[in-house]
């Protein structure tokens, strides 16, 4: 039977009759919300690479990017950045070798083997460790690892990369393992118990079947964890030190990316100065390094992603 003021067989509007006003209000505010991050990013992009443009109209993007000597706040001034990009690679690997398996393993540990007392007490342990300020790493860097690396027979300086990479390997350790476990624990159950009904033990399990499945998220950690690394300032600040160095050798003190930018920033370098604007062109030169590697993560996670019904 119709209901009174609808004919028979007519199909009834898919929209209401009365604009929701509230819903409009969401709306609004969601794309303002939407177009101030936008706005956001724009203007970033805009401080940041506009001194730079102003910088290589008076130092060769050639010689930037491949001298291998960099003082430019001295005479005569020399703008290769080379060190500084070879200094932020040297502590990030070191970072990422400590901070890859660690949270990998801990990660497969919350997720196959843990239970769920142990589960819920270990990882918000974890990830408090990731609470805590980067300057108390930095400075656990400095006065704990460079004396315990030299008390176990590593002739490292005071100021080295090998005690800045470990200790920034330990900060990654929760970004890994918290995100590479939601990975894991996305996988659908069906699997596990396909794999435990052919006779596979729990290790083969973890490997064979939950990381490959849980390789896009997996990925997607390892590369939030580097990015972190490369744009990570005050550890390496404080225990790498500020001698741009271009060397492979872990105890010398060298300088990345990062700390020259924060040291200089918070110099007496004259605001407009060719000097001044060394800091832009090194942010810029940052920057690009991270999109670009952001950009290889999101076609890395596009490949290799696994999609469940």
């Amino acid at each position: 039977m119709a209901s009174p003021g609808v004919t028979a067989g007519a199909e009834l509007p898919l929209r209401a009759r009365r604009r929701r006003v509230g819903e409009d209000v969401v709306k609004g505010v969601l794309a303002v919300c939407a177009l101030i991050s936008v706005a956001t990013t724009v203007g970033i992009v805009l401080a940041l690479f506009v001194p730079a443009f102003e910088f290589f109209r008076e130092v060769s993007v050639v010689d930037f990017l491949t001298g291998t000597n960099w003082s430019p706040l001295f005479e005569p001034a020399h703008f290769g950045v080379l060190p500084l990009i070879g200094g932020s690679l040297l502590v990030t690997a070191i970072g990422a070798l400590v901070a890859i398996p660690l949270g990998l393993g801990s990660a497969i540990y919350l997720s196959e083997y843990a239970g769920t007392r142990a589960r819920g007490f270990l990882k918000p342990a974890l990830e408090l460790l990731a609470g805590v300020p980067t300057v108390v790493f930095g400075y656990f860097a400095l006065t704990f690892m460079t004396p315990l690396l030299r008390s176990i027979g590593i002739h490292v300086e005071i100021f080295n990369a090998l005690s800045a990479g470990l200790v920034m390997g330990v900060m990654l350790v929760p970004t890994v393992a918290s995100l590479s476990e939601d990975a894991m624990g996305s996988v659908p159950r069906d699997l596990r118990d396909g794999a435990y009904a052919l006779g596979s033990t729990r290790m083969q399990v973890a490997t064979r079947i939950v990381v490959p499945a849980a390789v896009s998220g997996i990925i997607a950690s390892f590369v939030l964890a580097i990015s972190r690394a490369i744009g990570e300032t005050m550890i390496v600040l404080i225990a790498a030190g500020q001698q741009p160095t271009l060397t492979l050798d872990p105890r010398r003190a060298i300088e990345t990316m990062t700390a020259f930018i924060a040291a200089t920033g918070a110099g007496d370098v004259p605001v407009g100065s060719l000097e001044y604007k060394t800091i832009f062109a090194v942010g810029a030169t940052l920057f690009v390094m991270t999109l670009a590697m952001n950009v290889v993560s999101i076609r890395l996670v596009r490949k290799y992603r696994e999609v469940y019904e």
